[in-house]
């Protein structure tokens, strides 16, 4: 097969994304390459369609754990044979996994950069054939990044040791120049291709709020995104628990992920996340590298990271599915003494001497000053974040809280004070129609005949659309500034008369627009769209995975659109691939079939 061949079988593309063919071309002919591409831009890619195409197996270094089974379990739905190599494996398993590299069941193969210079893991090494050495999250290996890690450093010896040199491939999603050149260095590229395709993703709105709480901001947030997958990061593992604590007791879906949990809690709180069962994951840093949850929508850091790099690698977990989701940043000024203590109080590193380490010190420093400069200064947030990267930038981008306006919250103070009067001059009798009707002026048989017309808040909204008003009256509900009681007639709490006679302001959380994926539109069937969703649940628990592993949303919602009756219709869909078709096809397409069929009925 060729390399759209292979694009279209396993992963149901049919063209490659910006710097993706460049990058194979090249590994294809045997050249080292360096990819510098920002999560979501399909790096995984880069290397797994050569390593289908090339002869041997593809060593693919991965930091953490939790990446490799998800990439490991990612690749089996897609039907391509692979393996990890890590400390989660028993000696017994280790054995199975070599004797099965061994005998050519695996084309891809994750391993612990800890492993890579043990005997055993050596001595494998020289009985198969390795055709590509692929270093994941590449810039681990600078001591000068934001997730330095040791054993990258054994990486360029770990090649030398091997008897026949591999193409090395290098990927990552955020890199300044000087990292950039240490990863070149320290692994030992030869005569790299290195492709930048750019740092900008289009699809995040970038958010930077100075709340007087921030707790009482957090909540507003999580009940605009009540419903979606999220993350939200704090600065320390005591953060983290605290937080978690109140918004579990406050009902809010949620779990929790730090280093100071069990490997047990760790493992069973990330699954819950990344199935779905939980709405929000609340974590350190200690969270997410590489974690490929596609459907994260939202990125709230609750604390000020230390520096560009930590920021936008985290924040760019949203949105991986190129939908639009947002991040957010919430700032105060004692997140500046929390970095700063980190600085000071740094983890031990025996590879680096007293020099190095105050030389280390000085830049994080920096690094700090322009993070604050950024949750601080009203400027682009987005072209600030490129132009740290050395990206050329562009104007406004319309795409931040700087550009549409930096509040958080709007004053509605005035449509409070004319609502709760209205229903104070009403006696708390009517509900929510009859009140709209009387603010907005109009004159009908009930509103005449109850002599409302006549009331003194009668007309008092009329330059308001009806569905402002209702919004409004939504919200103060919502926010218990009145209650419905069981007939429907609205009433007020006692807090409201703090704003009819005391002077009290209110107000009210700006709304976002309705995030959603470019191709969804009035075309979308609905009814049919949570029908897929309900099966593709269902198809997802009995195979471990969660939902995105059996089909992406875009793929569902686009079939909610197409609605396609045939195999042929159904592969035409981006990213359902061949296996996948294959393996879910027929039930998805009789799941629409029968749903266009009702309908027929009922039409």
């Amino acid at each position: 097969m060729n390399k759209f061949e292979v694009l279209n079988k396993y992963f149901g593309y049919s063209e490659f994304r910006r710097g993706q063919e460049e990058l194979i071309d090249a590994i294809l002919n045997g050249r080292d390459v360096m990819g510098i591409m920002p999560t979501g831009a399909g790096k995984s890619i880069c290397f797994q369609v050569p390593a289908l195409m090339l002869e041997g197996i593809t060593l693919v270094i991965s930091p953490l754990i939790s990446l490799m089974k998800d990439q490991v379990n990612a690749l089996s739905q897609l039907g391509i044979r692979s393996a990890y190599i890590n400390a989660s494996l028993s000696e017994k398993q280790l054995n199975t996994v070599y004797d099965k590299a061994q005998a050519g069941r695996y084309k891809i193969i994750y391993v612990a950069p800890e492993r890579l210079l043990t005997p055993v893991f050596k001595e494998f090494c020289r009985k198969v054939r390795i055709s590509m050495l692929c270093i994941d999250e590449a810039h681990c290996v600078s001591h000068w990044g934001h997730d330095f890690r040791t054993a990258y450093l054994d990486i360029s010896e770990f090649i030398s040791l091997l008897p026949e040199r591999p193409v090395v491939t290098a990927f990552t999603a955020t890199a300044t120049q000087r990292v950039r050149d240490d990863i070149e260095n320290l692994i030992g590229l030869e005569n790299p291709l290195k492709v930048v395709t750019g740092f900008d993703r289009e699809n995040l709105y970038f958010e930077v709020v100075r709340p007087k709480v921030k707790l009482v901001a957090l909540r507003r947030y999580l009940d605009l995104y009540s419903g979606r997958s999220g993350i939200v990061y704090c600065s320390s593992r005591k953060n983290v628990d605290e937080l978690y604590e109140t918004l579990r007791k406050e009902k809010y879906s949620v779990t929790r992920y730090h280093a100071g949990l069990t490997k047990q809690e760790r493992k069973l709180n990330q699954d819950m996340f990344i199935g779905d069962e939980r709405e929000i994951i609340i974590a350190t840093n200690a969270f997410g590298m590489g974690i490929d949850k596609s459907n994260v929508s939202f990125v709230i850091h609750y604390n000020m990271p230390g520096d560009i790099e930590s920021y936008y690698q985290e924040a760019g977990r949203a949105g991986r599915d190129g939908n639009e989701a947002d991040c957010v940043l919430l700032y105060s000024a004692s997140d500046i003494r929390m970095q700063k203590y980190f600085i000071d109080n740094p983890e031990e590193n025996p590879c680096l001497s007293d020099e190095e380490i105050e030389t280390l010190r000085q830049l994080r420093l920096q690094k700090l000053e322009k993070m604050i400069y950024y949750s601080t200064k009203a400027s682009c947030l987005r072209n600030y974040i490129l132009a740290y990267f050395g990206e050329r930038t562009k104007g406004k981008c319309n795409r931040c809280s700087v550009c549409n306006g930096n509040e958080m919250s709007i004053d509605v103070t005035v449509p409070a004070q004319k609502i709760f009067s209205c229903i104070k001059r009403v006696r708390e009798c009517e509900g929510k129609r009859v009140i709209i009707d009387i603010l907005k002026g109009n004159e009908t048989e009930y509103i005449l005949s109850k002599n409302y017309n006549l009331l003194k808040t009668f007309g008092a909204m009329s330059d308001s659309a009806e569905s402002e008003i209702e919004k409004h009256i939504d919200h103060f509900l919502k926010f218990a500034y009145i209650s419905e009681k069981r007939t429907g007639s609205l009433y007020l709490e006692e807090k409201c008369g703090d704003i009819l006679w005391n002077g009290k302001r209110v107000r009210k959380f700006a709304e976002k627009t309705e995030r959603s994926s470019s191709n969804t539109s009035q075309d979308v069937d609905i009814r049919l769209l949570l029908r897929l969703k309900t099966l593709r649940k269902l198809l997802a628990h009995k195979s471990g995975v969660p939902d995105y592993s059996v089909l992406t949303d875009y793929a569902v919602v686009k079939m909610a659109i197409d609605k396609p009756k045939t195999m042929e219709q159904l592969r035409k869909i981006e990213g359902i691939s061949e296996h996948k078709l294959n393996k879910f096809g027929t039930v998805f397409l009789k799941e629409i079939v029968r749903h266009c069929g009702e309908n027929i009925e009922k039409d």
